[in-house]
């Protein structure tokens, strides 16, 4: 019964998986967009589980506290929660004039007006 308390590995990798199938099975660029995200979501997902320590206590020196969980992977993931709002800002901007500039989003109709040329 030990898989059980490892659940939250089981959902990363679920998300994880589901957010790597969008990205290569789909052909619409916003619908690839928001599988990065799903897949960046698992990424902070494992990266918070790993830096839980169980019955640790904040790092905030205190009498008979002895087990300190480490603060560095949350202010890593917070780092990285504004650099994935950014690149998905990003992201979105370079579908808008890609759509402005093809009249699509859709991959395939994309290479198919660049084969044109």
């Amino acid at each position: 019964m030990d898989w059980i308390g490892q659940y939250n590995y089981y959902v990363v990798f679920f998300l994880m998986m589901t957010g790597f199938y969008v990205v290569v099975a789909r052909g619409n660029l916003v619908k690839k967009i928001v599988g990065l995200n799903i897949f960046q979501s698992s990424v902070f997902l494992l990266y918070i589980s790993m830096g839980k320590v169980d019955e640790g206590t904040a790092p905030i020196i205190v009498a008979g506290e002895a087990i300190y969980s480490n603060p560095l992977p949350h202010v890593l993931i917070l780092t990285a929660i504004v650099v994935g709002v950014a690149t998905t800002a990003l992201g979105l901007a370079l579908a808008v004039r890609i759509k402005e500039a093809y009249g699509t989003i859709e991959e395939d109709e994309i290479h198919e007006q660049d084969d044109d040329w």
